[in-house]
């Protein structure tokens, strides 16, 4: 039941009398308008982006839509973070999300082939294996998930799990090269059932301050008691397995542990396992909790140690020249030969003078010399004797990528204020070939990223031509006017010897056209994606040399009164002279009278305008508006204007806030008179409304604004007092900055609200800064105030609220909100709650006066 609370405020009306959507328990449906919109299936477009190993098919994973509300409700708890679908032992993601078919599409002509899954089951962690012929799975039924393997041409699946996995924190599946077997963690066979609590406490709660500043933000769950650790360990703590696809034999690796991640070597014989350590933590979720990563045998025996971290405790690292170089960019190389990994010689490895192996340096800060980087192989059995240097540079690693045969590598670094892409063939391991060097503060020119393709045995490679002589590059140019020339993905090819590039493709400026597979190595054909304001996203086989195309999906446009409705965007200008945009957008049958609107934002920091301009320069006017089911666009099917502002806070980012409230005023004035100037809202009715940072926005404007007659505030923060510690991009604490934190607490200042504010949280809250306590706070402080407005809570439901009865429930009140207090408003009166006889009074002619401007 959702829990929906009104302040009566002035009126004096019991909440018992009174009726309608504001007012009303249970869950509630809009209008069928506004729920159409709401549920419209865009999970049933198609969008061909996962090209398997054969080149020829893509899958496509429909998901299910909007989950329900029952599985929400489904057993579960939250251990720290972790989700956990008690009854099934999986993430509750799982449960409430997944894939109820699995499509495969032929690139060649479009023709669809479903996959079979099971009975009563949802799809999830689907894979390929490396040779395209198979696709693994997990299903997930009701009370248990289980590993199934599709062949392609037929279409039929197989289980070949003997009992059920643990997908609580491991929910991918991962081949061995060959194809043969596929890996993953089940439930140990000696597990017992869930640990009971104690009858009476064993302990009360200990927490004791460290020495450390432990400067950590706000998390909403958290162990509390040795029992959650207990819980922990019984859903955390699974059985890695080898399971042959033919024949169905499992092979456990090692003894049960905590894993929290796998990754199999090409040649199947090796693991990358990730494991949680203890001890755990009080102060911080599991996601924070002490790691380990080592190189497993399929006996499960450690043969080596990659990557070990204590418990994340919200303190800088002081140690900067730890015994042991961080390894970095840790990989199975696609051929095969072992690992691969990014690492700074060794300080001790430096001769007088900082000479190294790599010679003199010069670079670094202060006396401390800068240390040689390197791309390292390691080889099985992977001792201290199986490493090797395949290449080393005086500038720092980014990225190192490997085409299939494991011979060349495409290294990404930084030279100067340069990001250097470059080829080393390890038979020519001193020439360096140079594919792009670019300066990535010139964004709009960036060159792109390189083109990959599936390796031999799984994981990914650099795609070369077939003739060896060449790569690719995807990117997107942007212009120096995006409300003129739309931005333009492109396809290049790149000489690999001498760097010359060739576009192979770009987009139209008509349409936004990207490249979302390649189909050979010679770029002879790809597949594209292409939308625009008036098309919804399709796919298109393209011939690049003949220019023909063959289209390979149909999807629909589910709302077309939505994303066809007349919009409008324009530059508004502050009183001191910051320039920011703005869109309108219109019913369609809008027939120019002005309207009453709801302006939907959400606040953001910028340095200076040139901040913003570079923010702003990234917009796409070739995107296919589509509206989600939380999108204020579908007010326009209520008849209402709905204004999307960009809402820039600017200042120097260490004091950023200090300017919060007087940008506020100073851009809600611009915007108003901006549309109110030209005709598209009647500014005597209108209302505002954002989630989160929005939320928390929309608050304040009621609080320091005296435009709005009515606001919606989803999840917001409402006192900055309990995120001492900072917040959003705040860096200062409450002590550093006091007066700035009391500014910014919409609670502090209450009193001054006018209009009517709607508030609505999910119970179930676990984004740091915004848990559910907020709202009641604020909503125990405006009724004590006399104040008018309505909190509505949510059952189950987290930071973003996601199920479709709460959803068309939302809708549903904050359309009787918006209609109330301000397209029914009586213009001469201030904001009061909605009465029982209220629901049909019409507004009155001409209205009240203007409410007099700050």
């Amino acid at each position: 039941m959702v829990l929906a609370t009104l302040i009566s405020g002035a009126t004096g009306v019991p909440v018992s009398a009174q009726d309608g959507p504001v007012h009303a328990e249970g869950y509630l449906e809009p209008s069928d308008a506004v729920a159409e919109a709401v549920v419209a299936p865009w999970h049933e477009n198609v969008a061909l982006t996962d090209l398997g190993p054969d080149g020829v098919h893509f899958l496509h994973r429909q998901g299910v839509g909007l989950p329900a509300l029952e599985d929400l409700a489904r057993p579960h708890r939250n251990l720290a973070g972790l989700y956990v679908d008690t009854t099934a032992d999986r993430h509750r993601d799982l449960t409430v999300r997944g894939h109820e078919n699995l499509v495969l599409v032929d690139a060649r002509d479009g023709s669809e082939t479903e996959m079979e899954l099971p009975e009563g089951a949802r799809a999830s962690g689907v894979s390929w294996s490396p040779d395209g012929d198979r696709l693994a799975f997990l299903a997930s039924y009701e009370e248990d998930t289980h590993v199934y393997v599709a062949d392609v041409a037929t279409g039929r699946s197989e289980r070949i799990s003997p009992r059920p996995v643990l997908a609580t924190r491991v929910r991918e599946l991962h081949w061995s090269g060959d194809g043969g077997a596929v890996f993953t963690v089940l439930l140990p066979e000696d597990r017992g059932a869930e640990p009971s609590p104690d009858p009476v406490p064993e302990t009360p709660m200990v927490r004791i301050t460290t020495e450390e500043e432990n400067r950590l933000r706000t998390f909403p769950t958290l162990f509390e008691t040795p029992y959650d650790e207990r819980l922990f360990e019984h859903y955390a703590i699974g059985q890695v397995v080898r399971l042959e696809v033919e024949g169905s034999s499992v092979e456990p690796i090692g003894d049960p542990a905590l894993v929290e991640g796998l990754s199999v070597s090409p040649n199947g014989d090796h693991l990358r396992v990730e494991t949680t350590t203890r001890p755990f933590s009080y102060i911080v979720p599991v996601s924070w909790f002490g790691e380990r990563e080592a190189v497993w045998d399929l006996a499960g025996e450690e043969l080596a140690l990659l990557r070990e971290e204590e418990v994340r405790k919200g303190v800088d690292d002081e140690d900067e020249d730890p015994e042991e170089p961080e390894k970095r960019d840790i990989q199975w190389r696609p051929d095969g030969e072992g690992l691969s990994f990014l690492q700074k010689e060794h300080r001790e490895e430096q001769g007088e003078d900082g000479e190294g192996p790599g010679g003199p340096r010069s670079q670094g800060q202060g006396d401390e010399e800068p240390r040689v980087d390197r791309v390292m192989q390691w080889l099985p059995p992977f001792g201290a004797d199986d490493l090797q240097v395949i290449h080393e540079s005086e500038n720092e690693m980014s990225r190192v990528r490997y085409d299939a045969s494991g011979q060349a590598i495409f290294v990404t670094e930084e030279d100067g204020d340069e990001e250097h892409l470059y080829a080393v063939f390890l038979d020519e391991p001193e020439e360096r070939h140079t594919i792009y060097r670019h300066d990535p503060d010139e964004w709009r020119d960036a060159p792109g990223d390189l083109e990959l393709r599936s390796g031999p045995r799984g994981g990914e490679a650099v795609r070369i031509s077939s003739d060896g002589a060449f790569v690719y590059l995807r990117g997107t140019r942007y212009h120096d006017d995006p409300y003129e020339d739309a931005p333009t993905p492109f396809l290049d090819r790149v000489k690999i010897r001498s760097g010359e590039s060739e576009r192979l493709f770009e987009s139209s400026s008509e349409a936004y056209e990207r490249v979302d597979a390649m189909l050979d190595d010679d770029g002879a054909e790809v597949v594209i994606r292409r939308e625009s304001p008036a098309d919804v996203p399709d796919s298109y086989r393209r011939n690049l040399g003949t220019g023909d195309e063959v289209r390979l999906t149909a999807n629909e446009d589910h709302t077309s009164d939505i994303t066809g409705a007349r919009r409008e965007a324009f530059d508004v200008h502050r009183n001191d002279g910051f320039t920011f945009r703005v869109e309108v957008v219109l019913p369609p049958d809008w027939d120019g009278e002005p309207l009453p609107a709801i302006f939907w934002h959400y606040p953001r920091e910028y340095e200076d305008q040139d901040a913003y301009d570079d923010f702003a320069d990234r917009f796409n006017r070739n995107r296919f508006p589509q509206p989600g089911p939380r999108s204020a666009e579908i007010f326009v099917r209520e008849g209402y204007a709905v204004v999307n502002p960009q809402f820039p806070i600017v200042g120097d980012p260490d004091r950023v806030n200090d300017n919060f409230v007087t940008d506020l005023r100073a851009n809600w004035a611009a915007i108003i008179d901006a549309v109110d100037r030209r005709g598209y809202v009647d500014r005597s009715r209108i209302a505002l409304g954002g989630h989160s940072y929005g939320g928390f926005g929309t608050i304040h404007a009621l609080i320091q604004t005296p435009f709005f007659r009515a606001g919606i505030a989803g999840a917001p923060n409402s006192n900055r007092i309990l995120t001492p510690l900072g917040f959003q991009r705040e860096r200062r604490l409450l002590w550093d900055k006091r007066e700035t934190y009391v500014e910014m607490s919409p609670i502090m200042w209450s009193e001054r609200m006018e209009g009517a504010l709607l508030v609505y949280h999910g119970a179930d809250d676990q984004n740091v800064g915004t848990w559910p306590a907020n709202s009641w706070r604020l909503f125990h402080a405006l009724n004590g105030l006399g104040k008018t407005g309505a909190f509505y809570m949510y059952p189950y439901e987290g930071h973003g609220p996601g199920a479709e009865e709460t959803l068309l429930d939302m809708w549903a009140r904050w359309i009787e909100w918006m209609d109330h207090y301000v397209r029914r408003a009586d213009l001469s009166e201030p904001a009061a709650p909605v009465a029982a006889d209220a629901a049909d009074e019409e507004p009155e002619e001409g209205g009240g006066p203007e409410r007099d401007r700050w």
